[in-house]
């Protein structure tokens, strides 16, 4: 039978990196359920078409096929057989995933593929419904968070780094809009499943975040790290 580690959190607040070391720690399958939505986000925008117009982004959906692929150990995100991973990760999409996430014609397109992959696999599956929608029988949940000025912070040094040229200020503004978008929106909205552990990382770097959720993985599952031990 296989484990189910479902994490949720606000934009930014380091889910994809921590799930992913978390995920490599266990040796088990890393699933970043944004990078899907984000996506067809992608498709949307390329056409030309308004993300927050929910007839067109349906008729599209027709056209599109998501995949998640495992290279080298690395999740990389193909969309109607090209690689799409760098593409989907620019503020237009980004903004652009929230708006097609709550269509609910997107969500139900998407989501018996998340759960067909957690179904097959032990998985630590990121995303903002994931405990409370996707998984809601994951045996462990976890919410994770930080301040929106840490998670703009991390963004704005992200962003830069790969050559966008965006003032923290403009990243900053794009998270708080993220963040109302998500909690308010009517269809499975961003919140904290009641039995999952809140863990706060804005004052925790990389490794400690991922040593705060591995400790609680082992001590709900008893499931031991796989592989290597990492280095210090």
């Amino acid at each position: 039978m296989s484990i189910n580690i479902a994490i949720d959190g606000p934009a930014g607040a380091g889910k994809s990196t921590i799930a992913k070391s978390v995920a490599k720690e266990f040796g088990f399958i890393y699933v970043d359920t944004g990078a899907l939505y984000r996506a067809i986000a992608y498709y949307v925008l390329a056409q030309g078409r308004d993300v927050n117009n929910a007839e067109a982004v349906e008729k599209l959906l027709q056209n599109i096929v998501p995949e998640l692929k495992y290279i080298n150990g690395e999740q990389r995100v193909f969309l109607n057989g090209e690689d799409v991973s760098d593409k989907i990760r620019t503020p237009e999409v980004s903004m652009g995933a929230s708006e097609v996430s709550v269509i609910p014609r997107v969500r139900d397109f998407l989501f018996s593929l998340q759960q067909k992959i957690a179904a097959e696999n032990n998985v630590v599956m990121d995303g903002r419904d994931i405990g409370t929608v996707v998984l809601p029988n994951a045996d462990v949940k976890i919410y994770l968070t930080a301040s929106a000025e840490e998670r703009a912070k991390r963004r704005h040094k992200e962003l830069t780094e790969n050559g966008e040229q965006v003032s923290f200020e403009e990243v900053l503004e794009d998270v708080n809009k993220r963040d109302y978008a998500d909690m308010h929106r009517e269809i499975a909205p961003l919140r904290q499943a009641e039995d999952a552990v809140l863990c706060d990382t804005t004052n925790v770097d990389l490794h400690g975040a991922v040593d705060m959720l591995i400790n609680i993985i082992i001590e709900k599952t008893g499931v031991k790290e796989g592989g290597c031990p990492r280095k210090a």
